[in-house]
């Protein structure tokens, strides 16, 4: 299985399509940590413009973990994207270049072969959020230095400690991938079904659009299933930057991303397995 899964990677990294979702994190971190370097304090006093009346801030919070933060609230709803370019070919690519009866046909059962596919997907996934923690989080540090987090939430202002932060990054990166697996996941059981990878990632990204939509409307019928949607935990990793976390907000989060996980991977592999290839 470690050999067939390092093929896999192989094939995904001699895409230059693998590349595209790199090197814009790695431009938009740039321009973003540019920009705020740039702009100085007045982006620290346009996040804490109603405070300011009433508060003394001292201490050096324009920092990497505060940029590391907003970078991570601007691009996490965009990363689906760049996973879904490479999740969704990673089966329909081998129907487009002919190649479906020929890996069929080597002396391994379709569950290896899905099974592998599957796993590279995850792995191209988690070095994506990897490469996001270390563009935003590592170069933001030596940028701008350590120091407090300065967390704005609905009803409360929360300052974290310098020493009481990076583990809630590590964390919320860790969530991240787990959640950035369940859309590569999605875009794999489609990339099961066409034998043209445009398809899967077209759909994939429709299909957030529209759980994400679901969500944000107040009706009731939508409600109801809004707690079977998986985007509606996506963003659980801000649940890390409560003081104290809400463990019990992660925990539901991560089973019911888990759930999703398992029935995707499951509904690919009885697909393929049934699947009656001809070329």
């Amino acid at each position: 299985m470690l050999t067939l899964v390092q093929i896999e990677l192989y094939k995904i990294f001699k895409k230059w399509r693998s590349y595209i979702g790199f090197i814009a994190i790695t431009g938009l971190v740039v321009i973003i940590q540019v920009a705020i370097s740039i702009e100085g304090s007045r982006t620290l006093n346009f996040a804490t413009r109603n405070l300011q009346q009433s508060f003394v801030f001292v201490g050096n919070f324009l920092n990497g973990y505060l940029v590391s933060q907003i970078i991570l609230n601007a691009l996490f709803l965009h990363i689906p994207f760049f996973i879904a370019l490479v999740a969704g070919d990673l089966m329909a690519g081998e129907a487009t270049g002919g190649t479906y009866r020929m890996i069929i046909t080597r002396p391994v059962s379709r569950f290896s072969i899905v099974t592998a596919k599957y796993l590279a997907g995850i792995i191209y996934t988690t070095l994506l959020i990897l490469w996001l923690a270390i563009m935003s989080l590592g170069l933001g540090m030596f940028l701008f230095g350590k120091g407090e987090l300065l967390s704005l939430q609905s009803n409360a202002l929360v300052i974290f400690a310098r020493d009481d932060i990076f583990w809630r990054f590590l964390c919320a990166y860790g969530f991240a991938i787990v959640s950035m697996s369940v859309v590569s996941s999605l875009a794999f059981l489609f990339s099961s079904l066409v034998e043209n990878s445009i398809g899967p990632i077209i759909t994939t990204m429709a299909i957030i659009i529209a759980f994400f939509i679901i969500s944000a409307i107040d009706v009731s019928i939508f409600q109801t299933i809004k707690p079977y949607l998986f985007t509606n935990y996506i963003g659980g990793w801000k649940a890390f930057f409560n003081k104290p976390p809400d463990y019990s907000s992660v925990l539901k989060s991560l089973m019911v991303l888990g759930i999703h996980l398992v029935v995707l991977y499951g509904l690919a592999l009885y697909l393929f397995r049934r699947k009656d290839i001809l070329t």
